[in-house]
């Protein structure tokens, strides 16, 4: 997606007891969030007063939800080899991703724009989820022939042993699954998938009790309609059963999307996301989007309830424990 330099301040969120939704977080965008022992870290788009610019990346964590560790440049633009070989006039970075492998992290990014050369998209290796990380070399996916390589997500699957990434998006709205192999930096094989009804970018994997929940990001994303809808799936490559809206635009939020599940260390389960906090529009929207999280509830058959977004103002709800 788009990308637009952001700033990050600080939080909040408690995991007990009685839990205040005081989003946002901080300024960013495309968060992947995931827990490393019991420190909830998320990985943006941009950086602290537009230091990052989408020329690298950086990433905060917290153990509380309350208060938020900034840590640092995790691989900086000048620092990808390849980078300037296509010849294209500028390069940004964007929605990254992270996956760790035998005590190993691998950061996945888009590296763009689309036009006047395909968008690209790259890993780096580090010893620790802050960095520094290493490129590998080489781009692993290239896009091409109406499809944008963008918005990677890596998925371990428990059950098989097999190592997925999704990626794709945008005006193409084509997402395309690969298996990699255990390395982590080199594609094995592409898998063939059918494209889930209503997708445009940020693919998500999660599994819960044996079923496999498809996020992903529908709409223009600097639109009132830009969107989390999902579907579920016997597997990590479908087919997928399309199960609807989960996230979408209010009296006071706009254009939630470009998210990531994760599941706390105690069995709950949260969505951290990126939206504009502005009143109803057209659009396109400008100006900075934020970071927000908020709970995830599971009907007993399953399916995601639609999540409600919330803020300062909001009242505070009672955490329950879901599994």
């Amino acid at each position: 997606m788009k990308v637009i330099p952001c700033i990050a301040a600080g939080l909040a969120l408690a995991m007990t007891g009685s839990v205040a939704a005081r989003n946002p977080q901080f300024e960013g965008a495309d968060p992947h969030a995931m827990m490393i022992g019991d420190e909830l870290w998320i990985f943006p788009t941009g950086g602290p007063g537009g230091s990052w610019a989408a020329d690298r990346f950086g990433a905060f964590s917290s153990r509380d939800l309350k208060n938020w560790r900034p840590r640092g440049e995790l691989i900086r633009r000048d620092q990808i080899g390849w980078i300037k070989d296509d010849g294209a006039p500028e390069h940004f970075l964007w929605a990254p991703g992270v996956a760790t492998r035998n005590g190993k992290y691998y950061l996945y990014y888009s590296v763009g724009p689309q036009n006047p050369t395909p968008s690209r998209i790259g890993v780096a290796v580090a010893d620790k989820p802050q960095g520094p990380y290493r490129d590998s070399g080489r781009p692993l996916i290239t896009g091409g022939q109406g499809f944008e390589a963008i918005d990677p997500m890596v998925f371990p699957d428990r059950k098989s042993g097999k190592i997925y990434i999704y990626a794709g998006g945008s005006a193409g709205a084509k997402l395309r699954v690969w298996e990699l192999k255990p390395d982590m930096v080199t594609i094995a094989r592409e898998v063939t998938v059918t494209n889930p009804p209503a997708f445009t970018e940020g693919a998500f994997m999660h599994e819960r009790n044996g079923t496999y929940y498809l996020s992903y990001s529908h709409g223009r994303f600097n639109g009132p309609d830009y969107s989390v809808h999902y579907a579920t799936a016997p597997s990590p490559i479908g087919p997928w059963r399309y199960r609807g809206a989960i996230l979408t635009s209010d009296d006071r939020h706009q254009g939630p999307g470009h998210h990531s599940f994760v599941k706390t260390p105690d069995g709950r389960w949260l969505i951290v996301y990126h939206r504009w906090d502005r009143a109803p529009g057209p659009g396109p929207f400008q100006g900075e989007r934020v970071v927000a999280i908020d709970r995830i509830d599971y009907a007993p058959d399953g399916s995601i309830r639609p999540v409600r977004m919330t803020d300062a103002e909001a009242p505070t709800w009672k955490a329950a424990r879901h599994r």
